[in-house]
């Protein structure tokens, strides 16, 4: 079985501390994470797994295949404080 992130382009962002009535980023947003044998059966075995998806406005739905199994775990993280 694989592992997928499903994402959407949808939906808007706002900063930490914004006090703008507007997004102030454009984002993809997580929608959730499903293994599957491919993408269909992890798409279904998310929603079924969150019914609640159903009932949101999100339309387009994005998936992603996962490289690692313990993806969060060898996920690599970068600080942009330090670019600054």
């Amino acid at each position: 079985m694989s592992y997928y992130i499903f994402i959407t382009e949808e939906g808007v962002t706002y900063q930490h501390n914004s006090t703008s009535p507007e997004p102030d980023i454009e984002n993809c947003q997580v929608i959730g994470f499903a293994k599957g044998n491919n993408e269909d059966e992890a798409f279904k075995n998310l929603t079924k797994e969150n019914e609640y998806l159903l009932y949101m406005n999100f339309n387009k739905i994005i998936c992603i295949e996962l490289k690692n199994e313990d993806y969060y775990g060898k996920a690599k993280y970068f600080y942009l404080g330090e670019y600054k």
